[in-house]
């Protein structure tokens, strides 16, 4: 067994690893687990066993090798690495523990409520505080190693700091910040770096470039960018008493961590606008109100307030009574993770932005020179920002697709209110048909009767016209144009059947996500190639460029496709819209004539009580037998 092998230092890693283990409880550290009585006795060497919950996720350096995380990870799980790893490296350091080998091979991933949850693991190479506040020997991974540890010199849990930063970094962007292609032992090159230098990258005539920027393309928001390059640039300072920046007298946390707080405690509202396909972020004040926000809205996208909608990705309208915070979901991080769609109501028709998204300066040099040969080791950068591209044009696509179903959902929202004010206004048309009916057939009879004995009993040419009169009422009122109404409601509910059996109403992404898995497999070619010991070896990027002009050939088609079909189910909610007054007004005119009705019933009620009492008072001897 392996263990019979381990030299006395390992032996001692191992002991050590245990001990630390043992005294740990943290979400975002990995638990030890009390070993099974019937497993104990397998022990060799007098050493002790250690068992540790099982994470079936996989580990963060898997996830940073799928090709399409090429240039970093989506924002949603930087953010979600920057809360749970931050959380578990203050709570070592609390418990005057260094980890001194934070490498995304050490941070493992495990489901938790439905949700990936961040774990630090291998705690061989810590080293606990209480032996001394200052550490001296250490072996490890170099390429996450603070400049300290790597030249053998004393250090502190700010060694820590540089690690997570350089993760930080690599997840941002998809590679290490400083010189990611050589080895650490040239890193002298990156010694005389600025304190807010946070990336060095090597140039082909090997002039090392330094930036206090992220580089694109990333997947981060511009919201974000600079808190993240601020806590980057107190992470990544090269003089490790500097590092990670003053601590708090009263949090007793140094300014990197009070930094990555802020940014966790960000509340962002994403905002796609559906005319252009652009995504628009904004940080929200405390208790910001939606009119604010929209205000915000309209200086940058200038679509007016008075135009907004704004649409949850259920279809259902911003509440304009409550605050802006409504846009933001709790526990939910990152734009592509929530997103809430804008509209312009002063446009039924949407031409769409045809135009895919910008292609990164190194992407446009191999399209436009797709036969040039360029060494593998060059092509391998180039290709993973080609792969991010591709998968960003499917992304874009997925993103307006959704922004088109919310607009379906909303129109079927409108649609139902339209069959309920419907509904409603037959009702109330229906009740004044009846009445109608009956005060006709009444005033008919009345009519004939009078007839009858207007020769020899009571006769009134006024009382005799206002009935006619009101027959005549009637009978217009009778033409209150519901029918036609109908007609119209009828033919737009068929209209918003055929949207929804349209092909267009369902996703059409499926050539994108085939040519997308094309890139990834030419990439993933690429890098088996790179394993070959020649340098010297090149190759033309014509399939590449080839998947990259059909992605965008194909976005164009199906962007043109989402547009008429988004601008037939926004054309179809004007409809909706413009008919609510007409509903109203003939609903009004249903009611003002139901009303009329009713008095004119009751006025010929009043009229035959005068007739009886004139009939009353006519009899010779003053009395009257009313009884039938």
């Amino acid at each position: 067994m392996c263990r019979l092998e381990l030299t006395a230092r390992n032996k001692d890693r191992w002991s050590r690893e245990i001990q630390i283990m043992k005294k740990l409880s943290n979400l975002n550290v990995v638990t030890a687990r009390d070993v099974p009585e019937e497993m104990k006795h397998i022990a060799l060497n007098d050493l002790p066993l250690l068992a540790m919950e099982y994470c079936s996720k996989g580990d963060l350096r898997k996830m940073l090798s799928k090709p399409e995380n090429c240039c970093g990870l989506k924002e949603s799980e930087v953010l979600s690495l920057l809360n749970d790893v931050g959380s578990g490296i203050q709570y070592l350091h609390e418990n005057k523990i260094i980890h001194r080998d934070l490498k995304p091979e050490n941070i493992v991933l495990q489901e938790v409520n439905g949700k990936l949850v961040h774990k630090i693991i291998d705690l061989g190479y810590a080293k606990d505080l209480d032996q001394g506040s200052l550490c001296t020997s250490f072996v490890g991974t170099l390429q996450y190693l603070a400049p300290e540890l790597f030249e053998n010199k004393p250090y502190t849990v700010t060694v820590d700091y540089w690690s997570f930063g350089t993760m930080i970094f690599e997840c941002s962007c998809g590679f290490r910040p400083f010189l990611h292609n050589l080895q650490p032992v040239q890193w002298y090159k990156v010694r005389n770096k600025g304190p807010k230098d946070i990336m060095a990258v090597e140039e082909l005539n090997g002039e090392v470039r330094f930036s206090t920027h992220l580089p694109y393309p990333n997947n981060l928001s511009r919201t974000l960018l600079e808190p993240m390059e601020m806590l980057l640039q107190l992470m990544l300072k090269w003089d490790p008493v500097q590092r990670g920046g003053k601590t708090n007298a009263d949090s007793k946390k140094p300014l990197c961590f009070e930094v990555l707080e802020q940014i966790l405690c960000m509340r962002v509202v994403h905002i796609l606008n559906m005319t252009t396909a652009q995504v628009h972020s904004f940080q929200l004040a405390p208790d910001e109100s939606l009119h604010s926000l929209q205000r915000r809205i309209e200086t940058e996208t200038k679509i007016e307030l008075v135009n907004q909608e704004l649409l949850q990705e259920t279809g259902v309208s911003l509440d304009p009574r409550k605050p802006a915070a409504q846009c933001v979901l709790e526990g939910v991080r990152g734009w592509d993770s929530y997103i809430i769609y804008l509209f312009d109501k002063s446009l039924t028709k949407y031409s769409g932005p045809f135009s895919a998204r910008q292609l990164p300066d190194k992407v446009n040099t191999i399209v436009r020179e797709a036969k040039s040969q360029l060494p593998l080791v060059v092509l391998k950068k180039v290709w993973g920002e080609a792969v991010s591209y591709i998968c960003g044009l499917k992304d874009d696509y997925s993103r307006l697709f959704q922004g088109q179903r919310a607009a379906m959902l909303s129109l079927l929202r409108y649609n139902t209110n339209l069959t309920r004010c419907k509904n409603g206004m037959f009702a109330f048309s229906q009740q004044l048909k009846a009445k109608l009916d009956f005060f006709k057939s009444s005033i008919q009879y009345d009519l004939e009767k009078y007839s009858d004995q207007m020769h020899y009993g009571i006769s009134s040419e006024k009382m005799l016209k206002a009935w006619q009169e009101n027959e005549e009422k009637a009978a217009a009122y009778a033409q209150v144009p519901v029918s036609h109404l109908d007609e119209e409601i009828m033919s737009l509910h068929s209209e918003i059947v055929e949207l929804q059996r349209s092909p267009y109403a369902r996703r059409q992404g499926d050539i994108m996500e085939q040519l997308e898995d094309k890139a990834i497999e030419l990439y993933k070619q690429l890098k088996m190639k790179c394993r070959t010991p020649d340098p010297g070896v090149s190759s033309d990027s014509s399939e590449m460029v080839k998947a990259i002009i059909q992605t965008v050939q194909n976005q164009d088609k199906v962007l043109r496709d989402l547009y008429t079909h988004l601008s037939k189910i926004l054309l179809s909610k004007q409809k909706i819209i413009d008919l609510f007054p007409r509903i109203e007004k003939t609903l009004e005119n249903i009611k003002d004539a139901d009303n009329t009705v009713m008095q004119m019933q009751i006025k010929r009620q009043r009229e035959f009580w005068h007739l009886l009492k004139i009939a009353c008072v006519s009899d010779d001897e003053g009395t009257c037998d009313c009884d039938p």
